[in-house]
């Protein structure tokens, strides 16, 4: 699994026109399932955006989660993170998950979100979605747990 996970003063996401996510302070996950993926890495990833220290404390130093600010995460399906450019100019989708794996999974990391107490706004699986979003620093993490080797 693959996160793109930006700090930010407030985002939201539109499906034709409506709103279906929005939230204020928090972060902004883009998140891609590859091929492989499953259950321990979508917890490990959670756990680990819920506790990435990326907001400031009273002293301006990044030591502060998003629990700690009491901000909220929106959560978007992006299976263009596993894009394969090494050769020509197109990406190949082919690392990325199947719908049928990548939906369960985000929803799965949601889940595991909730669970630590975090407001969780979601896109919609497979919609051409609108986001928008103020990016906070700029602060952009790119976080990654990859699957275990299939022998």
């Amino acid at each position: 699994m693959r996160a793109v996970i930006q700090r930010v003063s407030r985002a939201s996401v539109t499906v034709e026109g409506d709103i279906v996510g929005a939230i204020g302070p928090g972060l902004l996950v883009l998140l891609g399932v590859a091929e492989g993926d499953g259950e321990t890495e979508a917890r490990w990833l959670a756990h680990k955006t819920a506790n990435l220290r990326i907001f400031s404390d009273a002293e301006g130093k990044m030591n502060l989660s998003v629990q700690d600010i009491d901000g909220s995460v929106l959560v978007i399906s992006q299976f263009t993170l596993h894009g394969d450019i090494r050769r020509g100019f197109r990406p190949s989708f082919t690392k990325a998950a199947a719908p049928q794996i990548a939906a369960p999974l985000i929803e799965l990391y949601c889940k595991a979100l909730r669970d630590q107490q975090l407001p969780v706004e979601t896109g919609v699986f497979g919609a051409h979605m609108d986001v928008e979003l103020v990016n906070d620093g700029p602060v952009t993490i790119i976080l990654e747990k990859e699957a275990p080797a299939i022998p």
